[in-house]
């Protein structure tokens, strides 16, 4: 797949980056990002300890899901920004629904990443059939990405109380977001 840029995903006449397919080089880049959001522990379920192995078995994923990464331009030409990966929500009869994850480096939070790789797996879901998008656990103190979702489409289905144990903030909820494609 083509890579694709910022100002395609936002509109945005200054491509800051492109997204393109992950690949094994791409790995120590990516766990890079991953390995800070994993152990900060307050935007992911995924266990703080989770290990490099683990984590790139769970991120990376098998046809006909797919990994992606935001790769920046100019000054930043090339450097792994964020990070992406898209799936069937379920097997079977559920299978029409996909799911995504992104992860973005910290010193690259807030400039629109995260958002940029999301409506690249929009897109992407989209061309590979789904018919919806949905993401079963974002945590609801994370409230630029739940914005950023919102701002895509997304609508809070329900909101699991008290699903997630920050480190910071104790119990807060998850939220059930969804769109249709």
């Amino acid at each position: 797949m083509a890579a694709v840029s910022r100002s395609t995903e936002t509109g945005s006449p200054t491509a800051g980056w492109d997204i393109r397919e992950a690949t094994a080089q791409d790995w120590p880049a990516i766990w890079g990002i991953l390995e800070p959001v994993i152990r900060a522990g307050e935007t992911f379920t995924w266990d703080r300890g989770t290990t490099e192995e683990r984590a790139r078995e769970r991120w990376f994923k098998q046809a006909p899901g797919r990994t992606f990464v935001a790769v920046g331009r100019g000054d930043l030409d090339g450097v792994v920004l964020g990070t992406g990966e898209l799936h069937a929500n379920q097997g079977g009869a559920g299978s029409h629904v996909a799911n995504a994850g992104y992860m973005v480096h910290p010193a690259h939070a807030g400039k629109g990443v995260a958002r940029g790789l999301c409506a690249y797996s929009l897109d992407a879901a989209r061309r590979a059939g789904f018919r919806a998008m949905q993401f079963n656990a974002v945590v609801e103190s994370n409230v630029r990405a739940v914005a950023a979702w919102q701002g895509l489409g997304f609508e809070v289905l329900a909101t699991v109380p008290e699903a997630f144990l920050h480190p910071r903030l104790g119990y807060v909820g998850l939220h059930l977001m969804h769109r249709t494609l």
